[in-house]
């Protein structure tokens, strides 16, 4: 399946530097003094509300004392990436840990209604082709992603040792022993060789710090903990009918929110939709899987596909000849700008400078198209205008749902523009007021996020994380990130990292987590085949390799400057490093920039020397 170029306005039809400094006056407005201040820490002012499992009853056990080898703590994708790897190589003792009560990670917590994967299923799915599973359309739905994680589960016999509803509370090496000691709330001591952290991006819930909040007398639940007992329906049947004669508040507009409305406005009495900043939401066109089409694929055909996705999405250009096998919001940019330039007979002489300066028009060219969709669908020109993206694309994450601005033309469906005042202002006992008006409500419901790239401790919520000598991981990384092959990092010996640090950028994000789980199973299987106690990055070899990232890396900083606030860029505000110059923190870590495939041909080169270069061992 390829597809065509998108109808956008031509850069004459729109005034670009008018655009630019309109970008600059929207994100001015939403930048907030407090930063990542505006939310709560949930741990300590939301626990019994917040923390809890709605979706699944916590049965009581006994403590555990055991040593392991290898200790996983998380069974999202990075923990069931990381365990089927595991088990490839012929390591079995090993457990998942997580404080969820089954396989799934964010899917696991996330069961609101509408919940549909916004990547490309058919590369966002790992293992397709292993396990022989297809998704039945191009966006799964939220309860077959769920089941899925569940398939992979029992295929390859990871969970027979997974620990659940545990939450790891203290994580402390012990020199003596050359184990980490993992402490839990269920009261466990398990000492394991290795630990691998595959904890996730999307762990902790993220509340807004709104002043009056616990006065509030009504319902209160964040979307990762959604209540259907409150609501009525179910997460594979949400139909919300005790919300009929309830007056029902959502704070957020982002890609859960987006998916969660349309619901609300169905069945509720009266909803009120708090926004700061719209996000551009594209058609979906979420047709099932053509049987025929599955049944012509080829050995071999996801990793062609996920290389597809990640050249349009990522590094913005095909190669000769090739077509965009995705087609959605996510590569439109790199379709259109690579159709026009075919049609000139240049794609072979193109210079790169010229490429990607006609990739920045484009741009402003595609958010045009997305602005006027939104008027062509919304009925009140007020909130039109509020519901239009004023910013680059990819400063927030692209979505798309073919019911979500259609909710707005509901009778019963109001939308409170809140970036004048940068967030609601307060809650009372009976609602909220914004605007300086107070609204009465039922419930209010957080579609607020996680914790993404707020600091370490707010992220990972363990207590006590400690390597060598007592040393914290926070302390450690208190200015940034310090790793060899953005895997592991000196003074925390046998430990391995999943997600965004200081590697390859895959625009799969399953992918990549897979390829970090292999490398690491890599170096534990070698640790445990040669009898090394201890294997951890040298100062030296570390130091080298951040260089290296920080001297090839891609400077997005005078992007992010362009963007209004949100977790991509710490909320538009910037830290200070190990040598006090000002940055953003991305979410993204700090990409390796000479790209993808020289990544990982960095480390297979690595793993092929086989002599571990750069560990201290014992």
């Amino acid at each position: 399946m390829t597809c065509e170029p998108t109808n956008v306005p031509s850069p004459e039809e729109i005034d670009i530097p008018a655009i630019q400094e309109k970008y600059q006056q929207e994100r001015n407005k939403r930048i907030r003094p407090d930063g990542q201040k505006q939310y709560a820490k949930i741990k300590e002012e939301f626990t019994e509300e917040y923390l809890h499992d709605p979706h699944t009853p916590v049965v009581s056990r006994d403590p555990i004392s055991e040593d392991l080898d290898v200790a996983v703590l998380g069974t999202g994708w990075s923990g069931l990436l990381s365990a089927y790897h595991l088990k490839n190589a012929g390591i079995t003792n090993f457990r998942n840990i997580d404080h969820g009560g089954d396989w799934g990670g964010v899917w696991y917590w996330n069961r609101y209604p509408g919940i549909q994967c916004d990547n490309d299923a058919y590369c966002y799915l790992p293992l397709l082709e292993e396990t022989g599973f297809m998704p039945s359309k191009k966006y799964s739905d939220g309860y077959e992603i769920y089941d899925y994680f569940k398939v992979i589960a029992e295929k390859y016999s990871l969970g027979e040792k997974a620990l659940f509803h545990t939450l790891i509370t203290g994580l402390r090496w012990d020199d003596n022993i050359k184990r980490w000691r993992i402490s839990t709330n269920r009261g466990d001591e398990i000492r394991a060789r290795f630990v691998i952290m595959a904890n996730g991006l999307l762990n902790i819930p993220k509340l807004p710090k709104i002043p009056g909040i616990h006065d509030f007398q009504g319902k209160m639940f964040h979307t990762s903990r959604w209540e259907y007992d409150y609501t009525g329906g179910s997460y594979r049947n949400p139909v919300l009918d005790k919300l009929k004669d309830k007056k029902v508040a959502i704070i957020g507009t982002g890609a859960t929110a987006i998916q969660a409305i349309p619901y609300l406005g169905k069945y509720a009495k009266q909803v009120y939709v708090l926004q700061r900043t719209p996000s551009p939401v594209d058609q979906r066109n979420n047709n099932p899987t053509d049987p025929e089409w599955a049944a012509s694929l080829q050995p071999g055909w996801q990793k062609e596909r996920m290389a597809n996705f990640h050249r349009a999405a990522m590094e913005g250009r095909f190669l000769p000849g090739e077509e965009d096998l995705v087609g959605d919001f996510w590569t439109e940019i790199t379709r259109n700008l690579m159709a026009e330039v075919r049609a000139e007979g240049r794609e072979q002489e193109i210079s790169i400078e010229e490429y990607y300066s006609r990739r920045d028009t484009m741009d402003y060219q595609v958010m045009e198209r997305m602005r006027r969709r939104v008027e062509s669908l919304i009925e009140d020109q007020e909130t039109s205008e509020a519901l239009k993206v004023w910013y680059r694309f990819l400063c927030k994450r692209p979505l798309s749902n073919d019911d979500y601005y259609d909710t707005f033309n509901r009778p019963n469906v109001k939308l409170i523009d809140v970036s004048e005042t940068q967030g609601v202002e307060r809650m009372t006992e009976n609602g909220f007021v914004a605007n300086g008006e107070e609204y009465d409500i039922d419930c209010m419901i957080f579609a607020s996020g996680f914790e993404v790239t707020s600091d370490l401790d707010r992220r990972w919520g363990i207590d006590t994380y400690e390597g060598r000598n007592g040393i914290s991981i926070y302390d450690h990384w208190k200015y940034g990130y310090k790793t060899l092959h953005g895997t592991m990092t000196s003074n925390f010996p046998n430990q391995f990292f999943i997600g965004y640090y200081q590697g390859g950028l895959n625009a799969t994000t399953t992918e990549q987590y897979g390829r970090q789980a292999y490398h690491s199973t890599y170096i534990i299987k070698e640790a445990l085949a040669r009898g090394l106690s201890a294997v951890e990055p040298s100062e030296q070899a570390q130091e080298a390799y951040v260089q290296h990232v920080r001297e090839t890396a891609v400077d997005i900083s005078a992007f992010q400057a362009q963007c209004p606030p949100s977790y991509y860029n710490n909320e538009g505000h910037k830290v200070k490093d190990e040598d006090g110059h000002l940055k953003f923190r991305n979410f993204l870590g700090e990409a390796y920039g000479p790209g993808w495939d020289a990544f990982e041909k960095l480390l297979a080169d690595w793993r092929e020397q086989g002599d571990l270069d750069g560990l201290v061992t014992e």
